[in-house]
């Protein structure tokens, strides 16, 4: 690590990013008795209540500051018209709703933990933002909005209910264990349906000012357009929704885009912090939850590093930047080609590096046609080293080792 980068670098020293509490190494040895008394004591016990919302109240619990309707999740995967006037026609036929989630963060303040399409279906129905739509039961209430339904249809659905379950806050006895008992639950009620990327249970769990940094920073052009991801427009930056182009690519919807961000800036304390044999994945969450604690002052530095290095990296070495070159057999001969799409195994090292190269991209700039020839010769030469998956320590420094000496040829 250089100096300058040393100097941008937050550091944080291992005691401070903290795992949340796991079962340790004689929890599995306890005899039947102490079992039942940790079982009454109630040490590892979700304390619930229930509640049912009239229907008609759900517009204005949607608006309600005390409810956090987890925005960004809603944006990359927003129901079409067609599925929220399902759920509006199972309203009609009085078919069970299933529950929502509710996890009390604070007294009397939630947060949406499963179901949050639901609430933002019913909201916007209640507010006449859409007209039902392909209904199959009621196909003559196609083309009505709320205000425009029979008046014993609009009495029928205001009378129904949509029923929670709510994680009260005594739930928890320290901030800690709110977290992993959050996690636990949040990960347990969405395992029965679309299984959600890592990035997506991060947005839901450990939302906060890094979070939200990594999510602006995945707007970046340079990042949408090195990752095939279709670039965000105006509307969306200014806060509105995003395409439907965006909207259908898979990458954008698992928000894979906000995760290359905080990989960006957990890799470079990565040789530091991570601990043998921890997941990756557990690695960036310690990261991210302790990031989102940052000064402002860290934020703005991080932020403005990762658009420098993104840029520069679109410039240097074009739109293949982090493909591999890699080698594959045919007809018992090696076969060399460019891999068709971008892969963290090269984005994690190489952007790692060019953050290192930032003050000399003036002179590497000017020689960015022969630099993207010539690497094509660096992954040839180091190719068991860039090959596969290999995420070890060792080889993660030895694929960075190659980058340095392949760019300071150039200076």
């Amino acid at each position: 690590m250089s100096e300058n980068d040393a100097e941008t670098t937050p550091l944080l020293p291992d005691e401070h990013i903290d795992d949340a509490p796991g079962l340790s190494a004689s929890a599995s040895k306890l005899s039947d008795s102490e079992i039942n008394n940790k079982y009454v004591k109630g040490e590892v016990r979700i304390v619930t209540e229930q509640a049912r919302y009239p229907i008609n109240s759900i517009a204005g619990i949607a608006e309600d500051e005390s409810y956090r309707m987890s925005p960004e999740y809603q944006r990359r995967h927003r129901w079409d018209e067609e599925r929220k006037s399902r759920l509006i026609e199972s309203l009609i036929m009085n078919v069970p709703v299933p529950p929502i989630f509710l996890y009390e963060y604070d007294y009397s303040k939630y947060e949406v933990m499963d179901g949050l399409q639901r609430l933002t279906a019913i909201h916007e129905f209640y507010r006449n933002k859409f007209a039902l739509t392909g209904l199959a039961e009621w196909p003559e209430l196609n083309g009505r909005t709320y205000e425009k339904l029979p008046s014993k249809v609009r009495e029928g659905i205001d009378r129904r209910y949509l029923s929670s379950v709510i994680l009260l806050k005594e739930t928890a006895h320290s901030e800690e264990d709110a977290l992993r008992l959050k996690q636990l639950v949040f990960e347990r009620i969405n395992s029965g349906g679309v299984k959600l990327s890592f990035q997506e249970s991060r947005n839901a769990l450990f939302d906060g000012a890094l979070n939200q940094l990594c999510i602006e920073l995945s707007r970046n052009a340079s990042l949408c357009r090195l990752w095939s991801i279709p670039e965000a427009e105006a509307q969306e930056i200014d806060g509105g929704l995003p395409s439907d182009e965006r909207i259908k690519n898979e990458d954008f919807r698992k928000m894979i885009d906000v995760e290359l961000v905080l990989r960006f800036f957990a890799y470079r304390q990565k040789h530091r912090l991570h601990r043998s044999g921890e997941a990756l994945s557990s690695y960036f969450d310690r990261y991210l939850r302790k990031g989102n604690s940052f000064p402002e002052a860290t934020l703005v530095t991080l932020g403005t590093l990762f658009r420098d290095t993104i840029e520069f990296a679109e410039n240097l070495l074009g739109y293949r930047c982090f493909y591999l070159y890699r080698k594959r057999a045919r007809g018992g001969a090696d076969h060399w080609s460019w891999r068709e799409s971008p892969s963290t195994t090269v984005y994690d090292p190489l952007m790692f590096v060019l953050g290192e190269f930032l003050p000399h991209k003036d002179v590497l700039l000017p020689k960015a046609e022969q630099i993207q020839m010539d690497i094509e010769g660096l992954y040839k030469d180091k190719y068991d080293t860039f090959e596969g998956r290999n995420v070890n320590p060792s080889a993660l420094q030895q694929r960075e080792e190659h980058y340095r000496t392949f760019f300071n040829a150039y200076l």
